[in-house]
């Protein structure tokens, strides 16, 4: 499927692998929203995409509110005359065993990993549905998820949540074009896993053990990410995808 013309959504794309999707995405003919809570970051992302030949516009999106996603949404598909497609990244993390982990850090991790998901999805359905129009959603979620990782409770709770949405997803939009799919991506090399070991006070060696390769941050959920916009038909629908070299296997 050529996406030239299309329009995307990325949440979390001021920075991170959300930013590298919104401009892989762009340098495909893709006019896509930079969607995050960081105001200045979102302009910035979306000007050095416009600078570099592609079409993309900063929106500002909490995506725990409804009213801000609907309003953002809107002026999205206002601009660009709808939405493809929707990359679901926004993500924070916060790591404390269980006894630990206040309560109000669990809502925050839910809040805004599967209830931003869901609000997000639900404002963009409104234009895929429109006149058969149809779209791909993608979450972006964990490869720790079946495996469990220690102090995680909350994050892997969330992610895997996001398979629920993913698979009801695809047999309620199916008759109306729309797939969706989750990709479970290996740990923030740089951040996760040295938050962690540092948490438990395991020192570097057992970080450096526990990192998956050497490339810093797996950089091939963007590739994915684009096939799967590309993908011509249902046929993957509701799946996820392990990207992890090797660190995880199904």
């Amino acid at each position: 499927m050529n996406l030239k013309g299309k329009s995307a959504i990325v949440t979390g794309a001021a920075s991170g692998i959300g930013k590298t999707i919104a401009e892989l995405l762009a340098g495909q003919g893709v006019s896509v929203a930079i969607a995050d809570v960081n105001q200045d970051a979102v302009q910035s992302v979306a000007a050095a995409i416009e600078g570099a030949g592609g079409r993309a516009m900063g929106v500002t999106m909490d995506v725990t509110s409804e009213v801000a996603v609907n309003r953002a949404t809107d002026r999205v598909a206002s601009v660009f005359g709808g939405v493809d497609i929707l990359v679901s990244n926004a993500s924070v993390q916060v790591v404390n065993p269980f006894e630990m982990y206040s309560f109000a850090d669990w809502k925050k991790m839910l809040a805004i990993h599967v209830e931003g998901a869901f609000l997000t999805t639900k404002a963009v359905l409104k234009y895929m549905y429109l006149n058969q129009r149809g779209g791909t959603v993608i979450y972006i979620g964990s490869a720790n998820s079946p495996e469990a990782s220690p102090l995680k409770s909350a994050f892997l709770s969330a992610k895997l949540g996001l398979l629920g949405l993913a698979r009801v997803l695809a047999k309620e939009g199916a008759a109306r074009n729309v797939r969706s799919h989750v990709i479970m991506r290996t740990p923030l090399v740089d951040k996760q896993i040295a938050a962690q070991h540092e948490e438990l006070d395991t020192g570097p060696e057992q970080a450096a053990r526990a990192t998956p390769g050497d490339t810093g941050i797996f950089t091939t959920v963007e590739e994915t990410v684009l096939f799967l916009c590309e993908f011509p038909s249902t046929a993957l629908t509701g799946q996820s995808f392990v990207v992890s070299h090797g660190w995880s296997m199904q």
